[in-house]
């Protein structure tokens, strides 16, 4: 035991000569800022891993088109990213302004650590579980449109797809704040500014670098890129495909057109379609050479020349002294249906000239989120020029005058005219098949559709004019009278094109709020974030679905056809022989995109 006079000598000599600390040992963060700070970024907040939870389950019930495990895996994670960030938002808000003066808070670790284990096994059991529903409805919604549907264990590969995807989009949205706090604590240090503007005025700076990034560097730099690698595919041409040699045709050695300038989608159109001898064989009687008239991108310097070029070639090949003239609006890259431009041929019996234009060297759907205004000017110069010079032809001898587009053509189509009132006075009728939802003479008539008729099936003023159809039994349309000149959508219910919006973000749509439509699963419901990018999604394979699904309508152009021309003497035993002859075509002038 130490004497107290002992004790106390010890106890001065230590204050008189304090002996040195121990050198400080630099923790991992000091000794690996850059380690430590990347680590870092995979932290995650547990309000936050509840929500991402919540949305990625959402994410995983049915949609319009059934989806693999990649597709899904990409909205799962897209998805549950997004609800990572509303539960970190919720959080912080129910600390600040709660948890924060609660005397209790924080709750000790005996309770905390428990939840911390708990959030993310719970999160992972629930996720597993919805994806073995999930893979059930992919199989029902196979199978309602006659496609190969998945297997359970094949789909549980969603699971780390998207478990990737949300972690690199909540890494990227990390960065982005850490390089807030940086500028924040640069201005403060450098300039003085007092913190709370320092950090509003990082935001800012930070927000105009990724804006002026993404808009004026990736965005143009990918727009420009994207368009030169599509511009480089319209001058190849698809094997088979070889130059016309009769004058009825854009491209043939007598046309104003030249074949080389026409492009990759207008040297198919002119190319293909069905010869006089096979009309004749098949209408059994005698029939004349069908007209295909084409200008590609390359055929003229604009758009003024391009039509004069139009024009002309409608001259020279007497598409004037025909029985029915129809203009097409293209899509994107200049394509044409080749199974809507047969039909026409056919229930014309060669008496027909089909006029189209290229305006564009990119795909329908890069056309439309990058330039959708282009496809309506392009629309409006091809239909006014050609409807202007047919008024100068004599009236009683003049072909009757239609209008035909699919999807972005649609929307070209539509652009030439103000409403319902001037189509009645330009054309003898008009064909849209699948129309984007955004077509705004398409939304104008969804809106005002008659009380009580649906949103996938709407039925406009009695159906007297414009009359919407999801299948070939619909077309028809009701009992009542239906006036000429006929207008006519056709758009099926399990279409993304038709129904994707980017109000389904925040708004639930009419169309989820009423039963479904015959392709569409009654299990599918909206949810805010989740439903737009599953649409989305949809956008992307569209097209890859069983003839009369999705954006794939098939022979159901022919039924549209005949309603909106109503033949003399045309019966149904016609329409079916005729869609006998263009199921033995498929595929014979190209894909059906």
């Amino acid at each position: 035991m130490t004497e107290p006079g002992v004790e106390r000598e010890a106890v001065t000599e230590l204050r008189e000569n304090p002996q040195p600390a121990p050198p400080a040992v630099p923790n991992f963060q000091q000794r690996h800022p850059f380690l430590s700070w990347a680590w870092g970024l995979l932290s995650l907040d547990f309000t936050g891993i509840a929500f991402g939870t919540l949305f990625f389950c959402w994410s995983l019930t049915p949609s319009l088109l059934p989806r693999d495990w990649l597709y899904q895996g990409l909205i799962g994670g897209i998805s549950a990213a997004i609800g990572y960030a509303v539960g970190s938002a919720i959080g912080w808000l129910v600390y600040e302004f709660g948890l924060a003066r609660r005397s209790w808070w924080p709750l000790p670790d005996r309770i905390i650590r428990p939840v911390k284990v708990a959030v993310p096994i719970l999160s992972l059991l629930a996720a597993t579980i919805m994806l073995v529903y999930s893979a059930g409805w992919q199989r029902e919604l196979s199978a309602l449109m006659n496609a190969e549907g998945t297997t359970t264990t094949g789909y549980i590969r969603t699971l780390g797809l998207s478990m990737l995807v949300a972690a690199a989009l909540i890494s990227v949205w990390r960065v982005l704040r850490d390089l807030v706090r940086w500028v924040a604590r640069q201005l403060n240090r450098w300039l003085r500014i007092p913190s709370p503007a320092a950090s509003a005025a990082g935001l800012a700076v930070v927000l105009v670098l990724v804006f002026m990034l993404v808009d004026g560097i990736l965005l143009r730099v990918g727009y420009n890129a994207v368009n030169s690698a599509f511009s480089l595919q319209n001058n190849e041409t698809r094997p088979g495909v070889v130059q016309p040699l009769l004058p009825e045709k854009s491209g043939s050695p007598v046309s104003l057109a030249p074949w080389d300038t026409l492009g990759f989608e207008g040297r198919n159109f002119v190319s293909g379609g069905i010869s006089a001898a096979e009309l004749t064989a098949a209408n059994g009687e005698p029939a004349q050479e069908p007209i295909r008239v084409y200008a590609g991108l390359e055929t003229a310097q604009d758009t003024e020349a391009r039509m004069n070029v139009v024009l002309d070639e409608l001259e020279r090949t007497g598409a004037f002294e025909r029985k029915t003239l129809v203009i097409i609006p293209t899509t994107g890259t200049g394509w044409v249906n080749p199974t809507a431009a047969q039909a026409i041929e056919l229930v014309e019996n060669g008496d027909s000239a089909l006029v189209a234009a290229q305006y564009s060297y990119l795909p329908s759907w890069i056309s439309f989120l990058a330039d959708r205004s282009k496809a309506a000017a392009a629309g409006d110069a091809l239909i006014s020029a050609v409807h202007d010079r047919w008024l100068t032809k004599p009236e009683a001898t003049r072909p009757k005058l239609y209008v035909y587009g699919e999807s972005l053509g649609t929307q070209a189509g539509e652009g030439a005219f103000n409403g319902l009132a001037e189509i009645r006075e330009t054309v003898d009728g008009v064909l849209w098949v699948g129309p984007p939802n955004s077509n705004p003479l398409w939304r104008s008539l969804t809106d005002r559709r008659d009380p009580g008729t649906p949103e996938i099936q709407p039925v406009y003023a009695d159906g007297l004019v414009v009359r919407f159809a999801d299948d070939a039994a619909a077309i028809p349309g009701g009992p009542g009278p239906w006036l000429e000149p006929r207008v006519l959508y056709i758009q099926h219910p399990s279409d993304p094109v038709v129904w994707w919006s980017t109000d389904l973000i925040f708004k639930r749509p009419a169309w989820l709020s009423e039963p479904p439509g015959f392709d569409r699963l009654p299990s599918m419901k909206w949810f805010p974030f989740v439903t737009f990018w599953q649409v989305s999604a949809d956008l992307a394979n569209a097209a890859g679905v069983p003839d009369g699904h999705g954006h794939n309508y098939g022979t159901t152009i022919l039924d549209g056809w005949v309603a909106v021309t109503n033949p003399d003497g045309w019966t149904q035993a016609d329409t079916e022989r005729v869609r006998g002859v263009l199921e033995s075509l498929r595929g014979r002038d190209g894909p059906e995109k």
